[in-house]
């Protein structure tokens, strides 16, 4: 009886360990197109969070009422096609005058006439 229990004991623990030993593993290449991808996406977050890091940004976004350290989580929990194009949009905005430009040349032009034409 000590026998046959013994040899059903170890066709049990045979049977268990022989289904329970296959693991799945799952490996693949990741493509340069996907690690520049990630590259990217790195480099415009750093983008957007050097643009929020500014004296003049962060002092609009208090006055706004915004914390900066609240600005900085929401760029975090950003998506990266957000990012994108965030940091799109920052890269291709105009540096210096933007609209006030055309305020300056009116004015100027105003002056120049008044002063001509007022002898």
């Amino acid at each position: 009886m000590k026998s046959s229990f013994m040899k059903m004991l170890c066709r049990i623990l045979a049977l268990a360990m022989l289904t329970a030993s296959f693991q799945v593993a799952n490996a693949g290449i990741i493509g340069t197109d996907q690690a520049a991808a990630a590259a990217a996406v790195q480099a415009d977050r750093a983008v957007v969070l050097e643009a929020l890091s500014r004296s003049d940004v962060t002092t609009q976004m208090q006055a706004q009422g915004l914390d900066p350290a609240v600005a900085r989580e929401r760029v975090a929990a950003m998506t990266d096609a957000e990012v994108r194009t965030l940091a799109g949009s920052i890269n291709s905005a105009p540096a210096g005058a933007g609209n006030s430009a055309w305020a300056v040349v009116i004015v100027v032009g105003l002056l120049v006439w008044f002063i001509w034409y007022r002898k």
